[in-house]
């Protein structure tokens, strides 16, 4: 049988990289196929260049056996492909159904917009993915996971035969990534072929059929996932093997606290914070050279704690104590002045400048530094950037290429060397490996480590248990807004850590919610 998508040679250079060096693809007609890779490997150019958003430069494509070069992605569109991209591609200030319907908006007489036809049909859409949200609420009101099941739901508004799914479980609970599986293979048994990119690999191995990996640009190979390992997978991704690393960083949280004095007070102490529209307190501290886990569901409260702590989003009580002095941040300025940084769990939106250059980025904390009776200098501007660089291992061709250029891995590495640049003692890190490869997450790994071993004070939360247990020294556990239990390492168990997650769910209806793992 002749297969639905089929692609031989691509080519694709930017300026300096050559993004896909001569990949080949081909994708059977009703087929869920993985898409594999670490970040930076060539997975988002090659779906730009499917769906019209670039050009190739060598390399043919035929879709449905018919020769296919998309100029647009309205020309993808048009064909049958629709893509979900993991970049959101909303607009913001518009509802709920108008997004989903922009490009076919009901309309009576062929004029006047018909509110009703638009607001059923955007009901099915919303009901399809599990989305219990009001039609008319405005986009910018929704959570990130609400956002991408929006997402999911626009691509489904219309009939095509080829799906592709960009990272689609980022920031879904396992509740809402189960029902995704339902969506795509009931796609899939109407005759629609699925194009699965994830860093997930226990997702490849729960839903698709066949797996391609790509590795600096180039096809490694394509194979049977029911013949296929996961270690072998990885190390086809990442041409290494991943253990050793992983041992290494986990001897290092062995001891990395034994050398920490403790005669100073605590870098941050946390008294009764309740955070905006909460009646629970919260009570914690994080000493010097630690990194303390923030744990719990989906829900749980752990990111409106950390936005509490920083003065992004306004508390309703407590107290906040930096090495003993008590402070107020009633602004993130106040709380960056003071040496405390947030790398938010949506970097694209609120980590970085992404049209701006990497030295751009990695400077603004701080521009006093490099800037002399008000007038930047840019030899000291570029001099600190490669400092960072070369300290965090960055890997770019240039600190003018933009921050939208870099890979996960790598514009996460800038976000963090902008608040060593403002010389932050206490991180507040939010999901800091969300949708990055499992290479770059042994390295910021690896880094956080070394940050900590320099005596920085990190609050990690994540939605990945075992990240967790393996990075932290102590893990604080949440459950509906309360601070249930404090686990040390030498006590890391994942039941245990689970059951005090999942302990003030159990006397309500609420055991729906999960870890996001």
């Amino acid at each position: 049988m002749e297969p639905i998508l089929e692609l031989r040679g691509i080519v694709k250079r930017f300026p300096g990289v050559t993004a896909l060096d001569g990949v080949d693809l081909s994708i059977a007609d009703m087929e869920i196929h993985a898409l594999v890779g670490q970040n930076g490997a060539g997975k988002s150019a090659l779906i730009k260049v499917l769906c019209g958003a670039h050009l190739a430069d060598e390399g043919e494509m035929r879709f449905r056996g018919a020769p296919y070069r998309p100029r647009t992605p309205f020309d993808a569109l048009h064909a049958g492909i629709r893509v979900v991209y993991q970049e959101f591609n909303q607009l913001p200030y518009l509802s709920v159904a108008e997004n989903l319907l922009f490009e076919r908006l009901p309309r009576r007489f062929g004029v006047l917009l018909d509110r009703r036809a638009l607001e059923r049909r955007s009901a099915e859409l919303l009901k399809r993915v599990g989305l219990d949200i009001d039609p008319g609420a405005r986009v910018e009101r929704l959570g990130i996971a609400q956002r991408q099941l929006l997402e999911i739901a626009k691509a489904l508004s219309s009939t095509g035969r080829l799906l592709v799914l960009d990272e689609p479980t980022a920031t879904l609970t396992p509740r809402e990534v189960a029902r995704l599986f339902e969506i795509v293979r009931t796609a899939r048994a109407s005759g629609v072929a699925v194009i699965y990119v994830s860093h997930h690999l226990q997702e490849i191995f729960d839903l698709c059929d066949r797996v391609t990996v790509l590795r600096n640009g180039r096809l490694i190979g394509t194979f049977p996932v029911a013949a296929t390992a996961a270690p072998e997978l990885v190390r086809m991704m990442v041409g290494q093997r991943l253990e050793a690393t992983t041992r290494e960083i986990g001897a290092a949280a062995d001891t990395s606290s034994a050398g920490i004095s403790n005669a100073r007070a605590p870098a941050l102490r946390i008294e009764k914070l309740r955070v905006r529209h909460s009646t629970r307190e919260v009570s914690f501290s994080l000493d010097y050279g630690e990194i303390v886990g923030m744990a719990g569901l989906v829900g749980s409260g752990r990111t409106e704690i950390l936005r509490a702590i920083f003065g992004a989003d306004p508390r309703d009580g407590g107290e906040i104590y930096l090495s003993g002095r008590r402070v107020k941040f009633r602004t993130p300025g106040d709380a960056v002045r003071n040496g405390v940084c947030l790398l938010t769990e949506n970097r694209k939106d609120e980590g970085l400048v992404l049209a701006m250059p990497v030295r751009v980025n990695v400077t603004l904390t701080d521009l006093a530094r490099i800037s002399r009776a008000g007038f930047l200098r840019g030899q000291s501007e570029r001099e600190m950037t490669d400092q960072s660089i070369h300290e965090l291992d960055i890997r770019l061709r240039s600190i003018e290429q933009t921050a939208r250029e870099l890979s996960g891995g790598n514009q996460q590495k800038v976000i963090v060397a902008k608040w060593l640049f403002r010389n932050a003692s206490v991180l507040l890190l939010d999901e800091p490996t969300r949708g990055i490869d499992v290479g770059a997450k042994a390295e910021i790994y690896t880094l956080l480590r070394r940050l900590s071993a320099d005596g920085k004070a990190l609050l990690v939360v994540s939605s990945e248990l075992p990240e967790l247990m393996l990075l932290c020294d102590r893990i604080l556990v949440l459950s509906r807004g309360r601070l249930v239990g404090a686990v040390s390492r030498h006590e890391f168990n994942e039941e245990r850590i689970l059951t005090l997650a999942y302990s003030q769910y159990l006397a309500g209806n609420h055991s729906q919610h999960r870890f996001n793992e």
